[in-house]
């Protein structure tokens, strides 16, 4: 972020002769398997909603590619760049300002209508454009999200600590996960949606229509001790086209280690586990020989 300086708050440093941002938003709630009940049994691995169908970049992108062709049709030819989430923009920012909803407690665009479930796309353009006005916020004292986060990442409303965060420490975080972190994690092994599962506006979101999002290889309740048997080849062969990809297979057994010291002590797990005891990854190795102790320390007597 200090790389990118005044430009996240200043569109026309980003992208010169800029005068209007218009945002857009996609629904990508896919049908799954619910949430909870994956939650809840700790054999299972649970990945972030948004991610179990195709990468998100490539399909809002295209969608937005669309739109701004579709505006010059209408207009003529017109200067402009769509984002999203690939470059320094303030999008849930942009988004308040321009009505598509406000910013939650957890820090996410939150509409009345249809919840959070959704991914946020920016085009900048040179069209000097009427500005649609902001909506007013509709938390009142609700705090569930605060209450609700596994880690305690949402330190306060509208503040989040990303070192806590378990969608950093799963996706951004290249090393090893803080061991006082780890059994918070459970067995969300990429992302997670706890702070929007909770969130009473999400009662009104509804399954997404883009087929896109559906979820790939039964990703929404597959077990940890399947996810852990992928090789490279098969992670990168299954995971083509999916945002879990980048993370890379490394990380991927780093994740699920976790997710599998925090599950039940049974015999297939620990077998698991040690199939990947003198992994050439040092990191890999590390989180293996934590995942075996800690089933080690529930094993009953």
């Amino acid at each position: 972020m200090a790389s990118h300086g005044s430009k996240r708050a200043r569109p026309a440093e980003l992208v010169p002769g800029t005068r209007s941002v218009i945002t857009a938003r996609l629904n990508y709630l896919p049908l799954a398997a619910p949430s909870d009940t994956v939650l809840a049994d700790g054999r299972k691995a649970h990945i972030s909603r948004y991610a179990l169908g195709r990468d998100y970049h490539k399909v809002l992108r295209n969608r937005l590619q669309k739109l701004a062709e579709r505006i010059a049709d209408a207009v003529g030819p017109f200067g402009y760049r769509a984002f999203t989430d690939s470059a320094p923009v303030m999008e849930v920012a942009l988004a308040s300002q321009s009505g598509l909803g406000w910013r939650g407690k957890h820090s996410l665009l939150i509409d009345r209508n249809v919840g959070s479930f959704f991914f946020l796309g920016e085009i900048y353009t040179d069209l000097e454009l009427p500005p649609d006005p902001p909506v007013t916020d509709h938390c009142g004292t609700c705090s569930a999200c605060l209450q609700a986060c596994p880690t305690s990442a949402i330190v306060a409303p509208y503040q989040v600590d990303a070192r806590r965060c378990i969608s950093y420490l799963t996706i951004e975080l290249k090393g090893s996960i803080p061991e006082a972190l780890r059994p918070l994690i459970g067995n969300r092994i990429y992302g997670c949606d706890d702070c929007q599962l909770c969130c009473p506006w999400n009662r009104f979101a509804q399954p997404t229509r883009e087929t896109d999002f559906a979820v790939r290889n039964g990703l929404d309740q597959a077990s940890l001790v399947e996810l852990f048997a992928w090789d490279e080849n098969t992670f990168n062969d299954k995971l083509a086209g999916s945002p879990i990809r980048r993370i890379g297979h490394e990380r991927w057994l780093r994740n699920i280690a976790v997710g599998l010291g925090n599950g039940p002590t049974s015999a297939e797990a620990k077998a698991a586990l040690q199939t990947r005891a003198d992994h050439p990854s040092p990191l890999v190795r590390e989180h293996v020989a934590w995942a075996l102790v800690q089933l080690d320390q529930d094993a009953p007597d």
